[in-house]
């Protein structure tokens, strides 16, 4: 099996919103359905998502985002408590976001690399495999 890929909340946002990466984002995902796998996405990243899209336009539109989540080829996973405490150690060593951390944890935790346009993740490129939107 090939090395997973985990989205940032930014990638999603880049692709809901045709931002910057876009297109990127569009081509792994049809790439992934194309071979019948998914992207990553954790619980915290989704929520992240949720309340962006929210701020930026509306709870009836966040709502109608997520739905068209679910028919992408993501995976949203839970988090459990060792993951939590995952996140919060990279956020102790590194200047990430919290719900980056998250996204880093769960890459490292997949052996997976990290699809984003945030600048955030170069801190972070020893830790994992980040795949740039540009």
């Amino acid at each position: 099996m090939k090395q997973p890929i985990v989205l940032d909340s930014y990638a999603v946002l880049a692709l809901f919103h045709k931002e910057r990466g876009w297109a990127r984002v569009q081509s792994v995902l049809k790439q992934l359905a194309n071979e019948g796998e998914q992207a990553i996405l954790s619980r915290i990243n989704w929520g992240e998502f949720y309340y962006i899209v929210k701020r930026r336009v509306g709870k009836d539109k966040a709502e109608e985002a997520l739905g068209l989540l679910e028919q992408l080829p993501i995976k949203v996973v839970s988090v459990d408590d060792r993951l939590i405490k995952e996140a919060a150690e990279i956020k102790s060593e590194y200047p990430v976001a919290y719900a980056d951390a998250f996204c880093i944890a769960t890459a490292i935790r997949t052996e997976g690399s990290v699809l984003t346009g945030d600048p955030e993740f170069r801190a972070v490129e020893r830790l994992v495999r980040v795949i740039w939107l540009d």
